[in-house]
């Protein structure tokens, strides 16, 4: 098994889905993660790690490896950093929203998932 299959799994258990609900939802083959983790590949396409990046909202360094993940100092920290990709899509806007107002956003974001694994 790889480091990089082992980041994939560590990513997929922390938002509690399987590595074949990552792969469905990301577009991406099965037999990807089935073949790092056999060891037949060493590594990823450009294409399947930005898929799998943008899933899980880290960089592409951050999934090969290359570079750490930025660890947040405060709840608000926190809050910021799991809202990044979001704050983006938005303009800025979350910027400008309170610490409740954020975490309302990430549980419902959270809620939405859920309803989405259900399917």
């Amino acid at each position: 098994m790889s480091d990089l299959y082992n980041r994939i799994m560590s990513l997929c258990d922390n938002a509690g889905i399987s590595g074949y609900r990552l792969c469905k939802d990301a577009g991406i083959q099965p037999s990807v993660l089935t073949d790092l983790k056999m060891g037949r590949q060493l590594g990823l396409s450009a294409k399947n790690a930005d898929k799998i990046a943008s899933y899980f909202g880290v960089s592409v360094g951050y999934l090969l490896g290359t570079e750490q993940k930025k660890e947040p100092t405060t709840k608000s920290d926190e809050l910021d950093l799991q809202l990044e990709g979001i704050d983006f899509a938005l303009f800025g806007e979350v910027k400008e929203m309170t610490d409740e107002q954020k975490q309302d956003v990430l549980d419902y974001i959270k809620f939405k998932k859920s309803q989405q694994k259900r399917e």
